[in-house]
């Protein structure tokens, strides 16, 4: 007898940690480390070699009603928090996602989705300056996406506290802020059908006109506004890129202060085999300010061509970029060019 209910009781044991593995969620860890070398002209360039190490842990499970939660979460070098996001996919009815401030949501994760070989033009060594559109994912935000139907969704996002960019913890807030701008709505449609990509979004944040307005006579009906479309285009082995941003702050202004930026971007991509990639990018960004002098809007350049050359889990990776008008600065001295030589390897 007491061997049967050893016999038992092992079998229960058994069962119940089988049902324990089946709904227990999972823990995933990827990353990788680069290293660089980086040569920008009309700087001092100093020590050349630069090494950056990051960790991505995803964590996923699934409920008892087929809905599916997950957790990414990234360490970037010397273990900084960087970005996360806490997403759960409902059965039939879309996906909702608690962002951290880290351009993922609304129309921040289009404010450039040009395809290159390695990294966005502005992303080389050369420090830009450059104004992007980020709507409400500059803040901790939440979107709320609808279930593919023909290759179409509908991205929802809002920050419903000050965009300035701010994390908290759970059980915490970020407080009022400094910033102007508060609660914020985005709207995304995406299209995606045979391999093309259609991408069209705008985004509105409410204007404080209080003491946190910056500018000459602060009017809180002028929110800020800002816009992205782009398409992406696959032929073959070649990927083509165009999209426009827009962004107007909206405060009212006097003398040289900045009232928005546009921005326009191309990018070709070409796979030259399974493990060769070559791409050619362009950024137009303007500045557009109130001149009491008539002078006409700073019109920023950066051009990169790159090359990307795959070993499995290593790559070898080359930018040689250029940029006129740095920081939206006139002048040769904000003429610079950059080449940057990358080894990164993955695990």
């Amino acid at each position: 007898m007491d061997k049967l209910k050893t016999i038992g009781l092992s079998a229960l044991c058994g069962s119940l940690a089988a049902v324990a593995s089946a709904t227990a969620g999972e823990m995933s860890v990827s990353g990788g480390a680069t290293a660089t070398w980086s040569h920008n002209s009309k700087e001092d360039t100093g020590n050349p070699i630069g090494i950056n190490s990051g960790l991505t842990f995803v964590g996923s499970g699934e409920l008892d009603n087929g809905t599916t939660f997950t957790l990414t979460l990234t360490e970037a070098d010397q273990a900084a928090y960087s970005a996360g996001s806490i997403a759960m996919t409902f059965p039939s009815m879309g996906s909702f996602t608690i962002g951290g401030a880290t351009g993922g949501t609304g129309i921040g994760a289009y404010d450039d989705k040009m395809p290159t070989a390695w990294e966005e033009t502005w992303g080389t060594s050369l420090g830009t300056g450059i104004d992007l559109a980020k709507g409400s994912s500059s803040s901790m935000s939440l979107e709320y996406a609808t279930p593919t139907i023909g290759g179409v969704t509908l991205k929802l996002a809002t920050a419903p506290g000050a965009n300035n960019g701010l994390k908290a913890n759970d059980k915490a807030a970020t407080g009022a802020g400094t910033g102007a701008y508060q609660a914020s709505i985005d709207a995304v449609i995406d299209i995606s059908a045979y391999g093309q990509n259609l991408f069209v979004g705008a985004s509105t944040s409410e204007r404080d006109s209080g003491s946190k307005a910056s500018g000459t006579n602060g009017d809180a009906n002028d929110n800020k506004q800002e816009g992205v479309a782009g398409i992406i285009l696959n032929i073959g082995p070649v990927q083509l890129g165009a999209q426009a941003t827009a962004e107007f702050l909206g405060n009212e202004q006097t003398g040289s202060d900045i009232f928005g930026y546009r921005n326009v971007a191309y990018g070709v991509a070409f796979n030259v085999s399974d493990n060769l990639s070559l791409s050619y990018g362009k950024m137009e960004s303007k500045q557009g300010s109130v001149s009491t002098d008539n002078k006409e809007p700073v019109l920023m350049t950066i051009e990169s061509l790159q090359v990307a050359y795959t070993m499995g889990g290593a790559s070898i990776k080359l930018a040689d970029t250029s940029l006129d008008n740095g920081s939206y600065t006139s002048g040769t001295a904000q003429d610079k060019d950059a080449m940057t030589v990358a080894l990164s390897l993955a695990f």
